[in-house]
């Protein structure tokens, strides 16, 4: 079996993050984003995931190399020449997809985080027999969102209604999608949306079908959502393998802790942290629902919250960080220096407080 992943551009809206690595590659929970998504594509059968990118795919490939093997699942990449939306790169990839089997294919968004429940959807495609699969996720605020409308009882899906101004529904597609070969007949090589153009199509011909996702969902492409996306993987986690999050006295909630990081004495840390490898947390140290990158230094009495800070950054001595400030790469924040939401570029030193959310360059 096989799955494709729409990488896609830039990643602007997870800068200055993305100014390191592709989006990707970018950590969540202690792994690369792209890593939740092809472990779990791993673990139901799938032999072969592309990559549909348009920005640095030579990094991609030589970062997931070492995957590959570890893994035991083979890589490649389907590169645009241009951004060609949702639906195009599936064309652009319609050789590595198709292979003699007939069966279907997954296509995944790298952005969404859930508990992946792939192999119920492979039940759910089989069971209804129509050409295409698509997992949906209910939400408190459908306004924000495309809504899809389906028939309860069969998950056959009528319509697409973008952003309703009535309550039509509240269930949205989730970007996890299960196709039959046949669909990519109805793609033309050209930027077009599968959402928009394709899914629409089918649904007119009753062929599409919606399973709603169990469990948890977030798209964790911007910092407010990456942090609350944070915490419900971490809530999922602990449902699922306990052994895996930190425990003691110092341990508040959920919290994930890479074991070659060391935490010193009379540290408060939870809930809803990440601290990655080789990271060194001082003694006095306050983290909350932050997430703290490989190679980072948290100096003594330092309090973080609901901010992020990039790998290999310092924070120093009763410094105070929150209220989503984003440190990239190599950042160093003086001692006592505060920082109300700033997002800073990477190799900074802060030597003055940033009262105000504001992006330093």
């Amino acid at each position: 079996m096989k799955a494709l992943i729409l990488v896609g551009g830039f990643g602007t809206r997870l800068r200055p993050l993305t100014l390191s690595v592709p989006k990707p590659l970018v950590d969540f929970a202690n792994k690369p984003m792209i890593l939740h998504q092809i472990e779990a594509l791993k673990a139901i059968g799938v032999s072969e995931v592309v990559l549909a990118i348009n920005y640095q795919p030579e990094v991609m490939l030589n970062f997931l190399k070492e995957f590959e093997t570890k893994i035991g699942i083979k890589i490649t990449c389907s590169q645009e020449t241009e951004p060609l939306g949702t639906a195009g790169p599936l064309a652009l990839a319609r050789d590595k997809l198709i292979d003699e089997s007939g069966e279907p294919f997954f296509v995944l968004n790298s952005d969404v985080i859930s508990e992946y429940p792939l192999k119920e959807m492979i039940q759910f495609h089989k069971s209804h027999g129509g050409e295409a699969s698509i997992m949906v996720t209910k939400v408190d605020e459908p306004s924000k969102y495309g809504v899809v409308v389906l028939e309860e009882s069969t998950g056959q899906v009528e319509r697409f209604v973008e952003k309703p101004k009535l309550f039509v529904g509240n269930k949205i597609n989730a970007g996890i999608y299960l196709l039959d070969p046949s669909v990519l007949d109805r793609i033309e090589l050209r930027p077009t949306s599968i959402e928009k153009e394709v899914f629409p199509k089918i649904a007119l011909e009753k062929k599409l079908y919606a399973m709603v996702l169990p469990g948890f969902w977030m798209d964790i492409g911007q910092p407010k959502d990456y942090i609350i996306g944070l915490r419900l993987y971490l809530d999922s986690l602990r449902k699922r393998t306990s052994s895996k999050l930190a425990s003691g006295t110092h341990i508040v909630g959920n919290v994930l802790v890479d074991e070659t990081a060391t935490i010193g004495e009379g540290c408060l840390i939870g809930p809803d942290v990440a601290i990655g490898p080789g990271c060194i947390v001082e003694s006095g140290v306050r983290l909350s629902r932050c997430t703290v990158m490989r190679g980072v230094r948290i100096k003594k009495h330092a309090c973080i919250s609901s901010s992020i800070i990039g790998w290999h950054s310092t924070v120093g001595q009763w410094a105070r960080v929150e209220n989503m400030t984003i440190l990239g790469e190599d950042v160093h924040v003086c001692d006592e220096i505060y920082s109300n939401g700033g997002v800073v570029l990477p190799h900074k030193e802060i030597k003055s407080s940033i009262l105000k959310p504001e992006i330093v360059m």
